[in-house]
């Protein structure tokens, strides 16, 4: 069978009457896809109750015992996103390609890599870490031919990402905008797609 098109570098946008509350109104990063499934980060939902310092501090990065260190500015700010359903308690950091780590970073595409270490986060609290970048705990995932087959039945839109979006968009705006970037105005969406 051939494999269609994979989605490496693209979001994922979700349609009106998705059928599974974790996705309403979802953008998703797509990370890795091939024949064996398919792995995204959603960069548009926050973790309520989570803030970057409280999770650095959780992970021991920063805080008590470790020598004083300033946080870069902004840094602290920075929400931490709920990037999906599964393994929830694990950590990724979507970033600028200016930042690559030989045995943990996964170049997703040009522009744009994936780390799961705790040497990015310490990178972070140097100051040494990437220009820009998108904190997430957990993703979503496919097996094999599910995304493919999600998409044939209008469960998403696609489009291609950019660094604006992911990185300086509010997290809150990203749905619309991605939306808007392809030509498609929010308001005017139905849960009832059908094919043209």
């Amino acid at each position: 069978m051939q494999s269609s098109a994979f989605y490496n570098g693209q979001l994922l946008i979700a349609m009106p009457g998705i059928g599974d509350p974790r996705f309403e109104q979802a953008v998703i990063y797509m990370c890795a896809h091939s024949d064996e499934g398919a792995m995204g980060l959603v960069i548009n939902r926050t973790a309520p109750d989570i803030s970057l310092v409280g999770l650095l501090e959780k992970l021991d990065v920063i805080g008590p015992g470790k020598e004083h260190i300033r946080l870069p500015p902004g840094l602290g700010a920075r929400p931490v996103m709920i990037g999906g359903p599964v393994e929830p308690g694990r950590g990724f950091v979507l970033h600028s390609a200016d930042y690559y780590q030989a045995d943990g970073t996964l170049p997703v595409d040009e522009s744009v890599g994936l780390t799961a270490t705790l040497d990015i986060l310490q990178a972070m609290v140097r100051g040494e870490g990437p220009r820009h970048f998108l904190l997430a705990l957990g993703y979503a995932g496919w097996g094999p031919g599910q995304l493919e087959d999600e998409i044939a039945h209008n469960a998403w839109l696609t489009s291609a990402a950019d660094e604006r979006l992911l990185f300086m968009t509010e997290p809150q705006k990203r749905y619309g905008r991605a939306l808007r970037a392809i030509g498609i105005d929010p308001a005017q969406l139905s849960s009832d797609a059908g094919h043209a």
